[in-house]
């Protein structure tokens, strides 16, 4: 039974800052956020320590993890033995993890009709972003028309919606609406190489855009390196 009245949103939050200020939106709206990470294999792992100290920060309602393992598959070097590339380069990156967007949505709209929720909010972000194909409005706007045929709820009228509140933003437009709602970006793990404390690489692509996006923002950077000198 879906309830109107309720205001419920899944949340998917990874331990990054797109996700914190993502959460920080939904809870501003007036939504009560169920908090939702994956734990896909990635190598990073320490982002989903990250996610759950997002998730009690940013008030929601619960957070649960879900367990799915393309370890299995592998086909990234967030998930199989490949080396994480330290240069920006051309095309579609070897980080990219096929399908994990998809998944990662469709577990969220499994959960939202358990909940009675019709609304989704996601971070992903078509502006400064790493390129990969499962960032983009169309397929964010694809996936919602996908929800609404797939979906009991769907079906008997209770329209799903998928929100991308970032998805337009620069990555300094982020920081600052982080930091116009309180986000402590201290507390997210972005980097695709962190290691078990949460510390940064400051070489990889996640590194250099957050780094890039604080610099054009005139923020300080709070980001943990593991080699500050090459922070």
């Amino acid at each position: 039974m879906i309830d109107a009245s309720a205001k419920r949103a899944v949340v998917l939050v990874s331990g990054g800052m797109d996700s914190a200020v993502t959460l920080a939106l939904a809870r501003e709206q007036g939504f009560t956020c169920h908090a939702l990470s994956v734990d896909y294999g990635q190598r990073h792992a320490s982002e989903l320590a990250a996610a759950e100290r997002v998730a009690k920060m940013l008030g929601a309602v619960e957070h649960k993890t879900v367990h799915v393992d393309l370890r299995s598959i592998g086909g990234s070097a967030l998930t199989a033995d490949i080396e994480v590339p330290t240069a920006h380069s051309a095309g579609i990156p070897v980080t990219y993890v096929p399908a994990r967007n998809t998944i990662m949505l469709s577990v969220a709209l499994g959960w939202a009709e358990v909940l009675g929720a019709v609304d989704i909010h996601c971070g992903v972000n078509a502006v400064d972003y790493s390129g990969y194909p499962d960032c983009r409005p169309e397929f964010v706007e694809a996936f919602e028309r996908l929800a609404n045929l797939a979906t009991k709820a769907g079906v008997e009228g209770h329209r799903l919606t998928v929100h991308a509140p970032l998805i337009r933003l620069t990555k300094a437009d982020i920081v600052r609406e982080g930091r116009r709602l309180g986000v402590d970006f201290a507390a997210t793990v972005s980097c695709y190489t962190a290691d078990a404390q949460g510390r940064a690489c400051g070489a990889c692509d996640a590194c250099r855009l957050r780094r890039e996006g604080f610099v054009a923002a005139g923020v300080a950077d709070p980001t943990r390196y593991r080699d500050p000198a090459g922070a």
